[in-house]
């Protein structure tokens, strides 16, 4: 999939939507599939699985963000301070999104046969999301566009976080203070905890459970 940044300096959203447990899950699959399905030369259906819940996820949040890249299970975002929509409709976004992930993984129930011990634990797949506010570059690199900079590496590092254990949700929103701020986002029933970045200052962030 392509995505339509120009390069240039920005500043606005990073969004980073990840599916928790889906690195360990395919693990599994694969091997406990590795003498049938995969020595046959087929594909386990759970491969199938994550095209369709990261596509759901990118036809969520593409718009009001500009989907930048694919990262192994994860989706990356962002959204330019000039066309970013206010906090009430960014958080329509998210949990839009998050009921489209869920309503997939209902769908992919009806039709799931494997009842291998690996393939068995699906139902533990879940979706986080962080979302933070800073300054970031396009560049283009031969012939893919990178996102870069300083707020992009502190939105990476906080996808290891405390929040689930703190909101006691898999499923989750974690928001920095500069993106509540720069998007007027008012979350009273968020939890509001410091989070240590590796190499970096703590930043101080609010996490919202979802689908509770």
């Amino acid at each position: 999939m392509d995505t339509n940044l120009s390069p240039g300096q920005y500043m606005g959203g990073l969004l980073l939507a990840d599916i928790s447990g889906y690195t360990a899950f395919l693990e599994n699959v694969r091997l406990a599939h590795a003498s049938d399905a995969f020595a046959d030369g087929q594909i386990p259906y759970a491969y199938g699985l994550l095209s369709s819940l990261l596509g759901g996820i990118v036809e969520k949040v593409d718009p009001p963000f500009t989907f930048v890249k694919f990262e192994g299970d994860a989706v990356f975002a962002v959204a330019d301070e000039g066309f970013a929509p206010p906090g009430p409709d960014l958080l329509a976004c998210v949990t839009g999104c998050y009921d489209e992930f869920v309503s997939r993984m209902d769908e992919a129930a009806l039709t799931w046969t494997c009842t291998c011990n690996a393939c068995g634990v699906v139902n533990s797949l879940d979706l986080k999301f962080v979302l933070h506010h800073g300054d970031y570059i396009v560049q283009t690199i031969g012939t893919h566009v990178e996102v870069l900079g300083p707020d992009v590496t502190v939105a990476h590092r906080l996808m290891k976080n405390s929040a689930a254990r703190n909101v006691g949700s898999s499923a989750y929103l974690l928001i920095t203070e500069a993106a509540e701020q720069a998007f007027g986002l008012t979350l009273p029933n968020g939890f509001r905890f410091t989070e240590p970045i590796e190499g970096s200052a703590a930043i101080e962030t609010v996490a919202i459970a979802l689908g509770n």
